[in-house]
């Protein structure tokens, strides 16, 4: 399985949605920042002598003071491990950017690891019993402290794709990507936008194949308004895993790859040709009966299969459903 690149993924969210980010989580920044200003910097590289590392940040902003000639800079860094000392490279950053620039900086850390679930240090001190040096602090974004119920009525592309990272119980998993989904088609972003988010959700909950069969109800008890919209992210997530799964097989050169990509390709055959007999014998399938009909095992489909014959309405259809 192919690692996933965490720190790819969050820059081009929180690039793409800066402000949507900072008016999500510090909503008093946005009575003084000018949003129009916002300009990225070009990442900064730094060496660590003494221990041989070399970092470099994730994403840095210079942006205007609202009514003022004046700049600061906003650094984020997206920490996907917990790291020992993490406060003191902050600090670091810090001080050489607050040196090279000579503006103003406000640290902001993103914690999106899963564990440990102790609230993250949100400071770095230099201190002797009789004198503190050194008070530095930083902002802490812990997602893993945060609950997704509390972000369900955020009208913001930045708490759809993060719910999928905060504290979900694992009953939950199925639910929270079908609420991610429904919160992002109600904010009619464009395609690429769109496929961003989907992309980051996808990723970060993979469900097993009972989840899945989970998800497919819970998409199901979407509003019909929304529910078609959420099919299509659904549907293009298919397509874009028979594709994954033929690359991976023929890069790799591992039959199995290849099957398991042919595989998903031959159930997707059938969904297809049983939703269109279905439509013959029955007439227009509303969304929420189409979301069953995908949902189902492959006993369950050919069990449906020899039920075709017999069913002539919509209503009749719902109803052997229903009693799966």
């Amino acid at each position: 399985m192919t690692p996933i690149d965490h720190d790819r993924l969050f820059k081009e969210l929180l690039s793409t949605f800066f402000v949507e980010f900072l008016d999500l989580f510090l909503p008093e920044m946005m009575q003084y920042l000018e949003p129009s200003s916002i300009t990225f910097l070009d990442k900064e590289v730094f060496t660590d002598v003494t221990a041989g590392d070399r970092y470099e940040t994730d994403l840095l902003a210079q942006v205007q003071f609202q009514g003022q000639p004046s700049f600061f800079l906003i650094h984020v860094e997206n920490q996907a491990t917990a790291q020992p000392e993490f406060g003191k490279r902050m600090f670091r950053y810090f001080a050489r950017l607050y040196e090279k620039y000579d503006y103003p900086v406000y640290p902001i850390v993103v914690f999106s690891y899963d564990q440990p679930r102790v609230a993250a240090a949100s400071e770095f001190r230099v201190e002797f019993p009789d004198f503190a040096v050194l008070n530095f602090s930083y902002r802490v974004i812990q997602l893993n402290q945060l609950y997704w119920r509390d972000f369900l009525a955020q009208p913001n592309p930045v708490a759809s794709a993060l719910m999928a990272k905060m504290q979900i119980a694992p009953a939950d998993r199925p639910r929270v990507k079908a609420e991610c989904l429904r919160l992002l088609v109600t904010l009619r972003l464009d395609p690429a936008r769109m496929q961003l988010i989907s992309g980051f959700i996808d990723t970060y909950l993979n469900l097993s194949a009972e989840e899945e069969r989970a998800f497919t109800l819970e998409v199901g008890q979407i509003e019909p308004a929304a529910q078609e919209q959420v099919m299509e992210i659904v549907t293009s997530w298919m397509e874009r895993g028979i594709e994954r799964g033929l690359e991976q097989g023929i890069e790799q050169g591992l039959e199995r790859g290849l099957e398991r990509g042919l595989e998903q390709g031959r159930r997707e055959g059938e969904l297809s040709l049983l939703l269109r007999l279905l439509t013959r014998m029955v007439g227009s399938l509303p969304p929420e009966v189409e979301v069953q009909v995908r949902g189902l095992t492959e006993a369950q489909i050919e069990r449906l299969t020899d039920r075709l014959p017999s069913l002539t309405t919509v209503d009749e259809l719902r109803s052997w459903l229903n009693e799966l």
